[in-house]
């Protein structure tokens, strides 16, 4: 009898062990790409099986290796008993990618997995001449603006929206200067505005990227004849701004005269209290714009980026209002219809 008492209990915490083993979350890599390209976005998905939907999960990358994911909180897809875990990273220039060695906490368990190393290859060897860099899942053209920056050339703004795609490579193929004014990443999804400076000359531009899900290079044309339209971008590099700017004054011109013809007709004091407020804030936000003092010598740049070009100097020491501002960049408008960037260190003192 205690024979086959000790034979039952071997027996149950067998089973008992078995199946807390069974039920035990494993981790391992579901999704590593087998190449990549250079500076280009992919995702590396990790695989929880048997795991709870609700458990508390803790990732810790190698903080000494180069290699780092793009987003800090993974991108979790439940699948029944399977959690899917996806990070992003982004290829270097030219060497392979070393996706680093991964520690995963769960609850007083920890779970290690060694490092990766994702080979590099060579894409632009069958790119197109028109290839600005962009290589994405996929991607679209959300807007496109363009003005006249100066009396030969024209500024284009567009605003691009990708999957998975490397925005900060982009480089526009005869463009005379160029930059990246606004990017925004939200896991695979990445959202940029791009401005680029061309002859007037011009008329259309043809840029591809490549499709990592095609394979295969994806043109797109962009129209830049302004025709004849006012200049822009005064304040701001979009040239939405001056037109929304010419809306609000308009605007409250006629907001003024309504008012006032109310004051005269009603001959009602809260018309008049009105009346003088809307005149008010008018007034603040029309009055002139700063003047700014530019020391002799400083260089006049076509963009405000670090890396611009500079189109001229001021070669005298020049008072003239500010169109704007852009960073530690004002843009001001110098002799015959040249516009351009001044650096805020080039202000005079006083």
């Amino acid at each position: 009898m205690t024979r086959l008492w000790l034979g039952i209990r071997a027996l149950i915490l067998g089973l008992l062990g078995t199946a807390m083993l069974l039920s035990a979350t494993e981790y391992h890599y579901s999704y590593l790409p087998k190449h990549v390209y250079p500076t280009q976005v992919f995702p590396v998905t990790i695989l929880a099986s048997n795991a709870r939907a609700n458990q508390s999960v803790v990732f810790h990358f190698d903080p000494t290796a180069l290699q780092k994911p793009l987003n800090s909180s993974p991108v979790k897809v439940i699948n029944g008993n399977d959690l899917f875990y996806t990070f992003y990273f982004q290829a270097n220039n030219e060497d392979d990618v070393v996706i680093p060695a991964l520690t995963i906490q769960e609850n007083n368990q920890s779970y290690p997995l060694p490092s990766r190393h994702i080979q590099t290859q060579t894409l632009t060897a069958d790119a197109p001449s028109n290839f600005c860099g962009l290589i994405a899942t996929d991607c679209s053209l959300q807007t496109s603006q363009v003005s006249m920056f100066d009396t030969n050339t024209s500024l284009v703004t567009i605003t691009l929206r990708a999957h998975e795609g490397n925005p900060e490579a982009i480089h526009i193929p005869g463009a005379l200067e160029e930059g990246i004014e606004k990017l925004t990443r939200q896991q695979a999804v990445v959202t940029a505005e791009y401005y680029f400076v061309i002859p007037s000359t011009q008329k259309s531009i043809t840029l591809s990227y490549y499709n990592t899900v095609q394979h295969r290079f994806i043109p797109t044309t962009i129209l830049t004849d302004y025709q004849n339209k006012p200049v822009a971008a005064q304040v701001e590099l979009n040239p939405k701004a001056s037109h929304f700017d010419q809306l609000k004054k308009y605007g409250s011109i006629a907001l003024v005269l309504f008012f006032l013809v109310m004051v005269l007709w009603q001959r009602d004091w809260f018309y008049l209290i009105l009346l003088i407020i809307i005149l008010t804030a008018t007034i603040i936000i029309y009055q002139p714009r700063d003047t700014l003092c530019i020391q002799e010598g400083s260089s006049l740049y076509i963009l405000p980026t670090p890396n611009s070009r500079s189109s001229t100097t001021i070669t005298e020491k020049l008072k003239t209002p500010s169109l704007g501002e852009h960073g530690k960049y004002f843009k001001i408008n110098y002799r015959h219809g040249t516009i351009g960037w001044i650096r805020h260190e080039d202000l005079c003192e006083n």
